[in-house]
């Protein structure tokens, strides 16, 4: 039988993180809670531990990463659709495979037992679908301190069974761990948090070149990835309030025009369309005098709510517009590694001027300025979607 931890309940949770990684250095399988399921997780350079872990999974295994920049260290080139995914859905519910001929770096690093089991080689075909769905490499971000703490302190990475291609879904609670895993000793310790937040496995997607297709539907529908991977356009100015809200609008509104869709079906055309500033404060409405300028042109700003920029809507967004040489220096000054997703709205590199505080007039040339910039930006955008 193995060993159950209640985390919240030990002396010093510390000491059973450390317990956990004594474990999987010596070979042993660890089951620990996600968002999805429990997961039963071996170290990738414990050729005791892979094996264990292959007797249980029937060949159905995945990578555990970090963060989801690691799908870089070892995807040769992750396609565009799996670059958005891993900004936006992890850490989350969504496991993506790739063919093995397009892993590298790191990938290569591992035992060749272990690269063998991740890509299916070793799968042995029976009644389920594997036979037909192996060979995809699986990597996934999962959520929970736990897992994270235990990642942050082991020198390797994690490879666990994945919740897919099985008669029924993982266990969600530590005593499910037992009757699924407990025989005899092939789980040695389970790090138990209570039971976790979905009944659903991961959703899974294989991408084939650029080209995605589902496997396996999970929490995350199919529908929900298609929104994740739209093309999201991010505006910035200052408070949110003035300049960047009317060139989100006039985006919009030229936007939609481009594609004869209503703006509401912007998002079904795989495309998105925000806002915010870098001082701005949550929730507040657009200026009087915006909203009075745009209404001229039949666009309604009255339901604007500002919002600060944050390193979450920054690693989301495909595309960093900003109003001013000021704005993109604060925003590469804090993440130069947007570098090829930030640029000035203005093609000449020219500040947009701030009608705050001033009337009519400078509301309107600042329309105008903008629309003229909003235009040329479209122009620009491949609509093949």
């Amino acid at each position: 039988m193995p060993q159950i931890v209640e985390i919240r309940k030990a002396d010093d949770p510390r000491d059973v993180i450390h317990r956990a990684c004594q474990l999987l250095a010596q070979g042993q399988l660890v089951a620990l809670p996600t968002e999805t399921a429990y997961v039963v997780v071996a170290s990738s350079a414990s050729e005791l531990g892979v094996q264990r872990l292959k007797s249980l999974s029937k060949g159905h295994v995945v990578l555990i990463l970090k963060s989801a920049e690691e799908a870089h260290d070892y995807v040769i080139r992750l396609p565009v659709a799996a670059d958005k995914l891993a900004r936006r859905a992890w850490p989350g519910p969504l496991t993506m495979e790739f063919p093995k001929n397009s892993m590298g770096g790191l990938f290569l690093k591992l035992p060749i037992a272990t690269q063998q089991l991740l890509a299916g080689e070793t799968v042995v075909a029976n009644e389920d679908s594997a036979a037909s769905e192996r060979g995809g490499v699986g990597l996934r971000v999962a959520v929970h301190d736990a897992l994270l703490h235990v990642q942050r302190l082991f020198p390797v990475p994690l490879i666990a069974i994945a919740d897919k291609n099985f008669a029924r879904p993982l266990p969600r609670t530590a005593g499910e761990v037992v009757e699924r895993f407990g025989e005899g000793d092939a789980v040695s310790f389970i790090i138990d948090d209570g039971s976790c937040r979905y009944g659903e496995p991961t959703t899974t997607i294989r991408f084939d070149g650029d080209q995605w297709r589902l496997i396996d539907q999970g929490v995350i529908s199919t529908l929900n990835i298609d929104r994740l991977t739209s093309e999201i356009f991010l505006f910035v100015c200052t408070g949110n309030t003035c300049r960047s809200p009317m060139a989100e609008a006039l985006f919009r509104r030229q936007l939609s025009e481009r594609l004869k869709c209503a703006d509401d079906d912007l998002m079904d055309r795989g495309f998105a369309v925000l806002s915010a500033g870098l001082s701005a404060r949550p929730g507040g409405p657009a200026s009087g005098e915006s909203i009075a300028t745009l209404a001229d042109d039949g666009i309604d700003l009255r339901s604007h709510e500002s919002q600060p920029v944050t390193s979450r809507l920054l690693q989301q967004a495909d595309h960093i517009i900003t109003m001013t040489r000021g704005h993109q220096q604060a925003i590469l000054g804090e993440h130069p590694e947007l570098s090829a997703r930030v640029r000035l709205l203005s093609p000449e590199r020219d500040d947009v001027s701030d009608p705050y505080g001033g009337g009519p007039r400078e509301y309107q040339d600042c329309k105008q300025e903008i629309e003229r910039h909003v235009r040329r930006l479209i122009e620009q955008i491949p609509l093949s979607r």
